[in-house]
């Protein structure tokens, strides 16, 4: 198996000093959003051998196995992170498999630049994610009940939000919430500032639920997203759960530590919360306009001493470890290519010593064997 050297990315919304604590390394001075594990092209981990593509392209079915280049092509079907929310992130969606293909054919077709600020689609792929919370870990996550989301709303005392307050009466509910979004979205920017504001006062004023949208108008005053924000579910995780984003639901995390997974995209799709392209056609024809619940993750015990985060696909699959001194070891070999993210204690992977933060690579059929006392993810795929 490999270590891993891995790049942190250093996004204006990053917290400073989470990921250096984990670490156990001095802060910068600098935001430290993104510790990315795997083999992205924009951010691959490097290893003794090379980068991790490097690595895998010189043998795909030797690193990854015959199946999972067989189901999946030769490159790792997942990029694992850890995630540290010092502000919140932009309110967005990303698109299920069909609309991620035909999304990035058209705008190939069109001659949109990869790199343009216009641009939706970076790649054909589809960008399912699973955040499990390390810290207390704040976010927002799909639709709330029409009415529930009325009830806030109205409960500012804004005139400018009523209209939006008789929409979320209406029925069905599903047209409801997409008129009231689309409502927000397409908005006179200076009418949308003003109706912020008010609405920022209000939220400041009676805190308890409204309190999260005051924060969020503090980093991003005047933008339409603070509205739509209270159309979401807000949800705050402690360590060990988690959250399942599936295509088309909307979301953002706000704050805290966790380690994420997710299919080996970059499509993102803004919905607000962000000075960067809100493409609003192609977001209404993205986002699923249904009420639910956030569905809380909670770890389910599986054989040896695994811990499951079961979710609905099969470009990865995360589980854990909680690992006492003096227990047995525990083999993890597996016919897949597996990362090993140590989050807590001191634990050892085959010939690698790991403290919180330090992470390995292992091909697949590749001896895995861990031991000693902490907290071992385990990113894998499913074949």
């Amino acid at each position: 198996m490999d270590r891993l050297d891995n790049a942190i990315r250093p996004y204006a919304w990053g917290s400073p000093t989470a990921i250096p604590h984990l670490l156990g390394v001095e802060p910068t001075g600098e935001p430290q959003a993104e510790m990315w594990m795997g083999a992205h092209p924009g951010a691959p981990s490097r290893t003794a051998r090379g980068t991790l593509v490097d690595v895998i392209d010189a043998d795909p079915k030797g690193e990854l196995g015959a199946e999972t280049v067989a189901k999946f092509g030769p490159q790792l079907p997942f990029l694992l992170k850890i995630l540290a929310a010092g502000a919140p992130l932009s309110l967005q969606v990303h698109p299920d498999l069909e609309q991620a293909r035909d999304g990035y054919a058209d705008e190939e077709r069109r001659g949109i630049p990869l790199d343009a600020p216009d641009r939706n689609y970076k790649d054909a792929n589809h960008k399912p994610e699973l955040i499990c919370a390390l810290t207390e870990f704040d976010g927002l996550c799909g639709f709330r009940d029409p009415v529930q989301a009325a009830g806030l709303l109205a409960g500012l005392g804004v005139d400018s939000l009523k209209p939006y307050v008789d929409l979320l009466h209406a029925h069905p509910a599903d047209a409801a919430l997409r008129e009231v979004l689309t409502a927000i979205l397409t908005a006179d920017p200076r009418e949308m500032a003003r109706t912020v504001a008010e609405a920022t006062a209000a939220c400041t004023r009676l805190g308890g639920d409204h309190a999260p949208y005051a924060d969020l108008a503090h980093h991003y005053p005047g933008d339409p997203g603070v509205i739509a924000a209270m159309l979401l579910n807000h949800v705050r995780l402690q360590p060990g759960e988690a959250l399942f984003l599936g295509a088309g639901i909307p979301h953002a995390y706000l704050s805290g530590l966790g380690v994420e997974i997710m299919a080996n995209s970059d499509n993102v799709l803004r919905c607000g919360l962000t000075p960067k392209h809100v493409d609003v056609p192609e977001l209404l024809r993205i986002v699923r306009f249904e009420a639910s619940e956030p569905g809380v993750l909670r770890p389910e015990a599986s054989a040896g001493g695994e811990e499951v985060y079961e979710t609905p696909i099969d470009e990865f699959r995360l589980s854990r470890y909680v690992l006492s001194e003096g227990g047995a070891a525990h083999d993890l070999t597996r016919d897949t290519p597996q990362i090993l993210l140590c989050t807590a204690g001191s634990v050892t992977a085959g010939e690698h010593r790991l403290g919180p933060g330090r992470s390995v690579f292992v091909p697949a059929d590749e001896k895995a064997e861990i031991s000693g006392a902490g907290t071992i993810f385990r990113a894998t795929v499913i074949v």
